[in-house]
């Protein structure tokens, strides 16, 4: 950090925002101190009710739980200093305080990503092998997949940042955006940005692909599958066991991949796609898991017999 210092000519960032419109950031962050309770709290009751009910004690649902943790660590990484800005006049970060948030929305980010592929795998284990899965799904194969998934991620995260640490910023200290984002911070090095962008872009293609091409895979052979079995109730109960699962995908992926993969610019488009994967998707997920999910019901009606 501080080589980096002794070669920036700027040692804060002023993160422009959503709007520079008082009564527009004020409503703004209504809205969000909103949206961020109840992804606090919807994610929260996520945990606690797999913690508390020995129904859920499954790998699908330690998986589930393990997004909940997740997505309280992904959005606090962004949610907090949006608010803050939201109210503050000066909106500034300074370099290390922005690397630090680039760190940490890469971490969280490749997480998820490596967590969707591994719920993925589960869900094609329990349809293709009922009578194995237990067997095949153990804890220990639970864990080391949930280990595996934070290890990858903060590796990718660290080379990326490590790679980042190399910036050289003296050209302007407006980040057109509510959070740090690295390519957000390109526009402002007056360094080479070609290790730095070949470093994001291999990341993205490795990690994110990657991941996704397994979670692909993983539905073609759930839909081959589930098309063999001759009952209708069981084809619907198979489909009905992705459904939470897939929506979830759709959510991070199509809002995650079109922000790091369309032009740095500023524009509105793009502050809408990190606000979708960085803020309301945290949100949406514990909604789409327990609103379409029986059994998530079932236990939180238990708990709430038992508490009241």
């Amino acid at each position: 950090m501080k080589a980096m210092r002794n070669h920036s000519a700027v040692s804060k960032f002023i993160l422009l925002g959503l709007s520079a419109d008082h009564q527009i950031q004020a409503l703004l962050f209504v809205l969000f101190l909103v949206i961020y309770l109840f992804t606090m709290m919807g994610n929260l009751m996520m945990l606690v009710v797999i913690k508390a009910d020995s129904h859920l004690h499954t790998p699908m649902y330690f998986f589930l739980g393990q997004l909940s943790f997740l997505d309280l660590c992904h959005s606090s990484v962004t949610a907090p200093k949006l608010l803050e800005n939201l109210l503050s006049e000066k909106k500034t970060i300074s370099v290390e305080g922005c690397l630090a948030q680039v760190f940490f929305v890469f971490a969280t980010g490749d997480t998820e990503s490596c967590l969707l592929a591994v719920m993925a795998y589960d869900r094609y284990v329990a349809i293709s092998s009922p009578l194995l899965y237990g067997k095949i799904m153990n804890t220990w194969v639970c864990v080391g997949l949930v280990w595996g998934s934070w290890g990858l991620a903060f590796l990718d995260a660290l080379i990326n940042i490590l790679v980042a640490l190399n910036l050289n910023f003296c050209e302007g200290q407006n980040i057109h955006h509510f959070s740090c984002e690295l390519p957000s911070l390109y526009p402002l090095s007056c360094s080479d940005i070609s290790a730095s962008f070949t470093a994001l872009l291999c990341s993205s293609l490795v990690h994110f692909f990657g991941n996704f091409l397994l979670i692909f895979f993983s539905y073609v052979r759930i839909i081959f599958t589930t098309l063999s079995i001759s009952s209708v109730k069981g084809r619907s109960k198979a489909f009905s066991t992705c459904s939470s699962h897939l929506t979830a995908v759709i959510f991070f992926y199509a809002s995650g991949l079109l922000r790091y993969l369309m032009p740095n610019s500023g524009s509105t488009q793009e502050l809408i796609f990190s606000l979708q994967y960085s803020v309301i998707t945290p949100m949406l997920n514990p909604l789409i898991y327990s609103l379409k999910n029986k059994e998530v019901k079932a236990a939180v009606r238990r708990m709430l017999r038992k508490c009241f």
